[in-house]
């Protein structure tokens, strides 16, 4: 039997990443995948590590393929070996690391086929938390790697201009492609349980908060924030979703603000939309971000959203202010008063999903096609 031509060979597609985590780039990673192989690209997802709440999302058109390691010279025989057996049509990458495990692996195999990174966060707030030798060591890093390779995608246009300043790149060379967040599963997802008694007891109405427990979402101000409200009078309770290394932290500042009956900390949840659904509002406190999907989520579910005014994504998301208050980063007075203001006089529900319609998966899916040059 004779081997396929190249017009009748399915398009593949070998997207890179370290793993899916349990936070908002893996998920929107898969949805990307799924939506790919809906439209006839054979996907790989190769993964480092592939322990993940979000693999019961990957469709049956996509592949998982355990790559053991994402270290950018340890995994290169190993990465090497796959673009040699597989000869995807294209590669395409995030985090550093990552890219430059890719770069390496495809310049040692003496492949042309193309790779495309993106930037899914602010790069300079990113090496800003970190130490300072671990900032420098991936500075040299992205400045050595991300101008080798043949397309450059951000999830915004603040993310675009920060690491086109920080990395001398051409900002007019760089694809803006928001994020696939409003899937059509969104909203039968969000019909489900909530999975939580504060949800449907007649108790006081919800707050949420919905992220990493992590420096990065600052829940710490939204939980000062909180406090200011209550103390004020407001009847209200507030849910934060998530996990990470500043449960004890936050569970310790509860404590210490006598919250202890109106603040509960469940934990992750695979599927938030209905908590988003049944919330009185949603607020995101991040010191830095790349786009928010959060905020998109709750307002295509019309549920209304305060935000911090954090490099990147919540400006444009919010659109300066017009489908949502944003506020300082750091600001617990300042988050108080708006998240005080948006109960009050919340923005009609229609008006909130429509502020959506730039963020739904068929529109990032045709925007990458393109950009990667696997559009039909």
């Amino acid at each position: 039997m004779s081997a396929p031509t190249t017009a009748s060979r399915p398009r593949r597609l070998a997207m890179v990443l370290a793993d899916l985590a349990r936070g908002g780039i893996g998920k929107m990673r898969v949805h990307l995948a799924n939506a790919f192989a809906a439209e006839g690209v054979a996907v790989d997802l190769l993964l480092a590590r592939t322990g993940s709440p979000y693999r019961e999302l990957i469709g049956p058109g996509v592949r998982l393929v355990d790559l053991g390691t994402s270290h950018a010279w340890f995994g290169v025989p190993r990465m090497a070996a796959y673009l040699l057996r597989e000869r995807p049509d294209v590669v395409l990458t995030q985090r550093s690391r990552v890219n430059a495990l890719v770069l390496r692996s495809r310049a040692l195999c003496g492949l042309k086929m193309p790779v495309h990174s993106t930037f899914n966060t602010n790069q300079s707030a990113q090496l800003a938390s970190l130490a300072p030798a671990k900032a420098r060591s991936q500075l040299a890093q992205m400045r050595r790697w991300y101008p080798q390779n043949d397309g450059l995608i951000a999830i915004s246009h603040g993310v675009a201009d920060d690491a086109a300043t920080l990395l001398g790149l051409d900002r007019a060379a760089m694809r803006i492609i928001y994020n696939p967040v409003v899937t059509p599963e969104l909203h039968a997802r969000a019909a489900g349980p909530a999975g939580h008694p504060w949800f449907g007891d007649g108790g006081a109405p919800v707050i949420l908060g919905v992220g990493r427990l992590e420096p990065q979402k600052d829940f710490a101000t939204l939980l000062d924030a909180f406090a200011r409200l209550i103390a004020g009078g407001a009847d209200y309770r507030l849910l934060i979703l998530g996990e990470g290394k500043l449960r004890g932290a936050l569970e310790a500042q509860v404590a210490q603000l006598g919250l202890g009956g109106r603040v509960a900390l469940p934990g992750f949840a695979v599927n938030p939309y209905p908590y988003m659904a049944g919330a009185r509002l949603l607020v995101m406190s991040s010191a830095w971000e790349g786009l928010g999907n959060v905020l998109v989520e709750a307002l295509a579910l019309g549920t209304p959203v305060v935000s911090t005014d954090c490099p990147n994504g919540p400006a444009e998301i919010l659109e300066h202010g017009r489908y949502g208050r944003l506020v300082p980063v750091g600001d617990a007075a300042a988050l108080a008063d708006a998240i005080r203001a948006t109960l009050a006089a919340p923005l009609p529900a229609a008006q909130l999903r429509a502020a959506t319609a730039r963020f739904t998966l068929a529109t990032a899916a045709a925007q990458y096609l393109d950009a990667l040059g696997l559009a039909r």
